[in-house]
């Protein structure tokens, strides 16, 4: 059965894969995005452009703005909700920690405000693998204590989920949140490091790399991400969460070499110390998502910086 199928943060990066994915299998998909200026908007123009053409319509609006969230959301009827839609960056809210509060927490209670006044919905919302914070148990599992963060970013992922997991106590809305794992790939966020490298090799300039290079990082690619999206979709659990990570972590080198070889140029690089709000590595544990979503990431990190790469090379020069 078709479904009806409501992205916020649709011209964002993991919004932009999943629309058209969903859209290909047959599902009918409406977007909205605030086109913030976090890193250069007209790459969200762009992504937005490449998705009307194929259909898909994607409205400006903002998820803080309740009423005319609740607004859209009626008019289009949809049997799902996928809140993407969040000021992302770990180190962003080091110096602009308000915009988190405002985006992920007071947007995220306009999400549940309107998933609640309809009658149905299904809401599948993005959390983080910054939620685990300072845990050092590797994998990381959904079971574990997520009491101690490293980040304001992580806090704001971990309030999403008690937000969810209450809302789903207090009115019975059927929540699903997902944990994200350093998702890369085509279309990719600038601030990325992968996307930030590449193009300073390219141009020549130095790449800065903390804690001497020494941090793990279980890059998931993007594919394997939205499938895993779809899946959680086609679930449609009561409340859940589920970890998305390739279940892999690299070496933060192993990309840097990864970059050289398809690149064909060295990288300069700048080493510096570790900075505050990151953490060392991370690492999915996805048993339970294989169990229940049958998530199996197929892309490995080589494969999936070869396919930025070319891409990087066709789109952006």
């Amino acid at each position: 059965m078709n479904k009806r199928i409501f992205v916020t943060g649709a011209a964002g990066f993991i919004g932009f894969h999943l629309a058209s994915f969903l859209q290909a299998r047959g599902d009918t998909v409406l977007g909205i995005d605030n086109f913030n200026s976090y890193y250069n908007p007209e790459l969200k123009f762009t992504r937005a452009k490449k998705l009307k053409n194929h259909g898909i319509s994607i409205l400006e609006a903002d998820i803080c703005e309740g009423e005319k969230l609740r607004e859209i959301v009626e008019e289009f009827a949809p049997t799902h909700f996928v809140h993407l839609a969040a000021q992302a960056g770990v180190r962003y809210s080091l110096t602009h920690p308000g915009a988190y509060l405002k985006a992920n927490i007071d947007g995220f209670l306009q999400v549940l405000e309107a998933c609640r006044l309809s009658t149905g919905l299904k809401l599948i919302y993005a959390s983080s693998s910054s939620v685990y914070g300072l845990n050092t148990k590797a994998p990381f599992s959904i079971h574990d204590n997520t009491d101690r963060q490293a980040s304001l970013y992580g806090v704001t992922k971990k309030t999403n989920e008690l937000m969810a997991q209450t809302y789903h106590h207090l009115y019975g809305i059927p929540v699903t949140g997902l944990r994200f794992f350093t998702v890369y790939g085509p279309w990719g966020r600038p601030d990325m490091a992968y996307y930030s490298f590449t193009k300073a090799i390219l141009e020549g300039q130095p790449i800065e790399i903390y804690n001497d290079g020494k941090m793990m990082r279980d890059f998931t690619y993007i594919d394997d991400i939205v499938n895993g999206i779809a899946a959680a979709i086609d679930l449609g659990a009561k409340c859940e969460l589920f970890n998305l990570g390739n279940n892999q972590p690299m070496q933060l080198m192993d990309l840097v070499s990864y970059l050289e070889m398809y690149l064909k140029k060295k990288a300069i690089t700048k080493f510096l110390p570790m900075q505050a709000g990151d953490v060392l590595s991370t690492y999915a544990d996805i048993d339970y998502s294989f169990e229940k979503l049958n998530f199996k990431p197929t892309t490995s990190l080589k494969e999936g910086i070869g396919k930025f790469v070319d891409w990087y090379r066709s789109e952006i020069g």
